[in-house]
């Protein structure tokens, strides 16, 4: 007969909430690391974040660019 599993103490069911909040698990060469959850707000990813709610001006003075939308339907830069 197979040894029965001892129930978690709630410390330890505590500890482990906080770990899958912190950590996620992925594979890498076929074995199982931990690493660290891409950060999010309100849920969404930071960069999704800042391309939904940026205006223009903050983006330019943060140098981003890339996250800028060109109104105008030329070849050229924006």
């Amino acid at each position: 007969m197979a040894k029965q599993k001892r129930k978690l103490t709630a410390a330890e069911k505590k500890a482990r909430r906080e770990r899958k909040k912190k950590y996620m698990t992925i594979f890498i060469n076929g074995k199982q690391k931990r690493v660290p959850r891409p950060r999010q707000i309100d849920g969404v990813d930071v960069d999704e974040f800042i391309r939904q709610n940026a205006d223009p001006i903050w983006l330019h003075q943060n140098e981003m660019w890339e996250y800028m939308n060109c109104d105008d339907e030329d070849d050229g830069p924006c």
